[in-house]
């Protein structure tokens, strides 16, 4: 019998698509974008109709904060996603660099020392 596939790890399954395009398991920040924006909702839908008791205009409400929550949490995540990217290049790099020109006199970390014999 086959095991079961870790909660995160891929399946093999059909993956999850919300409105048939949005592939919520595999791109990155859209499952947390989605449930806080759902939980934003449902606070300022329920909100707005506890102060006003207006049915239709609490819906509106829900749906707009839905959007702006969705919104603010996609760009949010994806601007710390993209900066964390930026930063492993970075390393990557760097740990590069460094095994090419380690022991070399190309190496930065290497003290050059221009003839620094003693003057007797």
């Amino acid at each position: 019998m086959a095991a079961a596939p870790e909660p995160g790890e891929p399946g093999k399954g059909k993956p999850f698509k919300l409105l048939g395009i949005l592939d919520v398991e595999n791109i990155p920040c859209a499952r947390d974008s989605i449930l806080y924006g759902s939980l934003g909702s449902v606070v300022a839908g329920l909100g707005h109709f506890l102060l006003t008791s207006r049915i239709r205009r609490s819906c509106d409400i829900g749906v707009g904060g839905f959007i702006v929550v969705t919104l603010g949490c996609w760009f949010h995540c994806r601007y710390n996603y993209a900066k964390l990217r930026i930063q492993e290049r970075l390393a990557r790099e760097g740990i590069k660099n460094k095994i090419l020109y380690e022991s070399t006199h190309l190496d930065p970390a290497r003290k050059q020392t221009n003839g620094g014999g003693s003057s007797n």
